[in-house]
């Protein structure tokens, strides 16, 4: 049967635009289709393909590949000569690694659909495919995200379901197109402030982590859907607790003098610390107090604020407030704090 397919497409020369041999138990992938160098549209899915034929790389105006539910182990080098692709499904293979230039021609993909496959990792390389709206892993087996996938522009849409993630890069805030961030089922402890950045966020799922709280102003994502059930949610439950005396290093008390009289424009520390880049470096990664608005290194208390999630969002069920972590430099401005602002009580 497959055979009379491919006959009846290869009659056909430059003219056979779509070429459909789905669940065909195909074993080997045909190298006549190089024949075929007008083909748009080819559709493998459900065979038992383990590897891409080099003939492939002659469809050069190939728009849409399917190679789901085959048995291939990696994303192919051959791949890089299809520069019109515009849409790759390789759901459902046995998918470990990108061979080195897999993405070099790719800048035209829009939709790449990984889901279902063995990836622990992404190739620095993701970074390239500038075209890329729509980015789905679910399934897989990813422990880490490469910040050069947050240099994807034109990303609308990444599903990363079911992997083995512990953070999100702070990088995140650069994918300014973004509306639809799936991540439930990993192992995420937090969400980088940069989240907050993502002004066309419009869907987040992240339930079935370990997120206790938000960053702050995660109250203002203009979201229309949001999950988090299945997350150790800091609950409003106060306790007493016996207030403790403020022991700083002597790199935090340093640390905190120079980052405060910079941003008072001491010009005589502004010129002098251009000599010594390891203490910018240190003091590049301050914070600023929310009580009292100075920086500081380290040290500082955890604090959190409950808000009501805003009445415009579909939200999880029994979601009444949204724990945001609040840091406060000192013991004498958690004594200033508001009454909504609690500290957190290891019990």
């Amino acid at each position: 049967m497959a055979e009379r397919l491919l006959v009846g497409a290869l009659k056909g020369g430059k003219r056979t635009k779509i070429v459909t041999l789905n669940g065909k138990k195909i074993t080997k992938m045909p190298s006549a289709l190089e024949k075929l160098s007008g083909l748009k549209i080819l559709s493998l899915k459900s065979n038992l393909i383990p590897k891409v034929c080099p003939e492939i790389s002659a469809l050069t105006q190939l728009t849409a590949l399917n190679l789901g539910n085959n048995l291939l182990e990696e994303v192919p080098e051959e791949l890089k000569y299809l520069t019109s692709l515009r849409k790759l499904h390789l759901f459902g293979n046995r998918i470990r690694r990108f061979v080195p230039g897999a993405c070099d021609g790719l800048q035209n993909v829009v939709l790449l659909n990984l889901n279902n496959n063995l990836l622990t990792c992404l190739p620095q390389e993701i970074g390239r495919l500038n075209s890329l709206a729509y980015l789905t892993i679910n399934y897989n087996q990813l422990a880490s995200i490469p910040k050069e996938l947050c240099l994807l522009e034109n990303l609308s849409e990444l599903q990363l379901n079911y992997n083995q993630l512990i953070c999100i890069p702070g990088q995140i805030k650069f994918l300014k197109k973004l509306q639809k961030l799936l991540l439930a089922r990993n192992n995420i402890d937090g969400l980088p402030e940069g989240i907050c950045d993502l002004t066309n966020l419009r869907i987040l799922d992240i339930a079935g982590n370990i997120v206790q709280v938000f960053p702050p102003q995660f109250q203002n994502l203009q979201l229309k859907e949001f999950y988090c059930e299945g997350n150790p949610l800091l609950l409003r439950q106060p306790v007493h607790a016996v207030e403790q005396e403020d022991v700083w290093s002597l790199q935090e008390i340093a640390s905190r003098f120079v980052m405060n009289q910079l941003a008072e424009n001491n010009l005589l520390l502004m010129q002098a610390i251009e000599s010594y880049p390891q203490i910018r470096s240190i003091i590049s990664r301050g914070k600023e107090c929310a009580i009292c608005g100075k920086s500081f290194l380290t040290t500082c208390l955890e604090c959190v604020e409950f808000v009501p999630p805003s009445k415009n969002w579909k939200i999880s069920k029994n979601l009444q407030l949204i724990p945001l972590q609040i840091l406060i430099c000192s013991y004498k401005c958690f004594n200033r704090r508001g009454p909504d602002l609690f500290g957190i009580a290891q019990v």
